[in-house]
């Protein structure tokens, strides 16, 4: 299984993308291809003592689409560049899966032009793991990828959803949820209230609306909604989640008056920073695209990368763009 990954991407790279990659080879029995500029990868594969593997393959890329760069033109105009470069592998046949940490909407936007979207799919939808109070993940989408939906598809994303977690968390009927503002069925705009409609009729295990309260309960496995509520949800978990670590850590530190209970302490402390640690998810999958796609913060550091190219892999496994696809046309034709 060969993955090709975007060594630019990210803010430390191509430091994070290589150090991840070695780690993956060793445990995960993948090929990886680094893509990018090749003195720079192997300068930097020198200085991290592995210059030389069979597993790891270079191909050069001239170009790189910086986080602040305008998507549409940058994309279009930057051909060499290494998302580019990287999705072009794939389409190709030479590697089964891409990763990126680089900017989101040229990779969004990279991924729809070059490898196509899923024939039974409309629009592809990015999807993100939220930390729960019962230990596993809760699936979020759409995250960004499309601010304005139709009903339908909000019901195409809860399929996507659905089949993300049975295949990364092995729930066999995922709980859907859809965002709302009131459990109600009544309660929301007329997309949530026609959303709520054919999700009710379809054959996926819907419980209702949830709240902005539920996504980090546990009670639903896959939360559905449009990309603008989605990014909002998912950058206010962020900034939550950065602002508790700091003030527990300012706490912990004014309280703690003695060296024995710091050490008492520590380990508590480093699990809780492990369940909200969004590097133990990798990235975002930008499902209904022909080929496994998982976009990764811009900030990843070496672990995120390792377990975005562990979940690509487990996605292709998986086969989750034919099940996807089975998936949606089997729900066409319960709607009949």
């Amino acid at each position: 299984m060969k993955i090709a990954l975007d060594a630019m991407g990210s803010d430390h790279a191509p430091s994070s993308e290589i150090e991840g990659t070695l780690q993956a080879v060793k445990k995960l029995a993948v090929r990886v291809i680094l893509v990018g500029n090749r003195e720079l990868i192997r300068a930097e594969l020198e200085r991290q003592g592995s210059e030389e593997d069979s597993r790891i393959e270079i191909v050069n890329a001239t170009e790189v689409i910086n986080m602040g760069e305008p998507v549409a033109y940058s994309v279009r105009r930057k051909k060499d560049s290494s998302i580019r470069v990287a999705a072009r592998l794939v389409s190709e046949g030479k590697a089964d899966g891409l990763v990126s940490a680089g900017n989101t909407g040229a990779v969004m936007m990279t991924a729809k032009l070059v490898l196509g979207t899923l024939a039974s799919v409309d629009r592809p939808a990015l999807a993100a793991v939220l930390p729960t109070v019962t230990g596993r993940g809760t699936v979020l989408l759409d995250v960004g990828a499309n601010s304005d939906c139709k009903p339908s598809q909000i019901e195409q994303f809860a399929i996507m959803g659905s089949m993300y977690s049975r295949i990364i968390f092995g729930v066999q009927q995922p709980r859907v949820g859809l965002m709302s503002i009131g459990e109600e069925e009544a309660k929301g705009n007329e997309l949530t209230k026609e959303a709520f409609k054919l999700l009710k009729s379809s054959h996926l295990n819907f419980v209702g609306n949830v709240e902005g309260r539920d996504v980090f309960t546990g009670d639903v496995d896959v939360i559905v909604c449009d990309g603008f509520t989605g990014n909002v949800v998912l950058k206010v978990s962020e900034g939550l989640a950065d602002a508790i670590q700091k003030l527990l850590r300012e706490e912990m530190f004014k309280k703690l008056q003695t060296k024995v209970g710091a050490v008492l302490l520590r380990p508590a402390f480093k699990s809780f920073e492990r369940r909200i640690d969004y590097t133990e998810f990798g990235g975002a999958p930008l499902l209904g695209v022909k080929h496994v796609t998982v976009i990764c913060h811009g900030r990843s550091n070496a672990k995120a990368i390792f377990n975005a190219i562990r979940v690509t892999k487990e996605f292709l496994e998986g086969r989750i763009n034919e099940r996807i696809e089975e998936e949606i046309k089997q729900q066409a034709v319960l709607s009949l």
